[in-house]
């Protein structure tokens, strides 16, 4: 190791006690982290790109600093979609250090891996106090039956009021109105496991039914509007 000419004429002073760094919570243990392979832990992040046009929502399974499971759901941009699969791939197998500096194409994506390293480096993960962690494929856990994201699409105008597009149950079909045209409730039709139904042999239209509900008080409608065409 090179030392300048101040460095080497200085005289040696020895250093007191060694206590190693402060130890963080990961998986129901208290850890000091010294290396990669020491960082264990299931967390979830956000991420946005430069002109804020798209989000990233990253999970990440990581066990001895191996990433071993990554859920990417993306927002707002078609491109980010293609980032996303690649970064699917990417991602399981790499150590958290080497995510961090892999370019994952997504400049959402990218930074959702940097807030998730910083919360699983400072212990901050969700399975923090958890005896063991999670195991792989826990991360699917926030996708429910059929496996889909769970998105919210509002879409309002001071003109013609609000309209509800997607919510947590699934594609909005129609919106119920009572008398005041204000919204009291919705039909909805959850897609993932519409598509499950069909897969397994079901009719179409039989599925379609079976998929679909309401919310509130739709019954009670003076009138329905479909939300994407009145």
């Amino acid at each position: 190791m090179n030392m300048t000419s101040e460095v080497k004429e200085m005289v040696c002073v020895a250093k007191g006690p060694k206590n190693g760094p402060a130890p963080i919570p990961e998986e129901g243990k208290w850890v000091q982290a010294k290396e990669i392979k020491d960082i264990s832990g299931l967390t979830h992040g956000v991420g946005w790109c430069a002109p804020q046009q798209g989000a990233c929502k990253l999970t990440l399974n990581v066990k001895n600093g191996i990433i071993e499971e990554a859920l990417v759901e993306v927002l707002g941009c078609t491109g980010m979609t293609h980032s996303a699969a690649m970064a699917s791939e990417i991602l399981p197998g790499k150590t958290i250090l080497e995510a961090l500096n892999t370019d994952l194409v997504c400049d959402a994506i990218n930074v959702a891996m940097r807030e998730l390293f910083l919360q699983i480096v400072y212990g901050r993960t969700q399975t923090a106090f958890s005896e063991g962690g999670l195991p792989i494929g826990a991360g699917l856990e926030d996708l429910g039956k059929g496996f889909r994201s769970v998105v919210g699409t509002m879409y309002g105008t001071n003109a013609k009021g609000a309209r509800y597009l997607e919510m947590a149950e699934g594609y909005v079909k129609r919106i119920a109105l009572d008398e005041n045209d204000e919204i009291i409730g919705y039909e909805f039709v959850q897609l993932g496991i519409m598509m499950d139904l069909i897969e397994k042999g079901m009719d179409a239209g039989d599925a379609l039914k079976k998929a679909s509900g309401t919310y509130g008080r739709f019954q009670d409608a003076a009138r329905t509007i479909n939300p994407r065409h009145q």
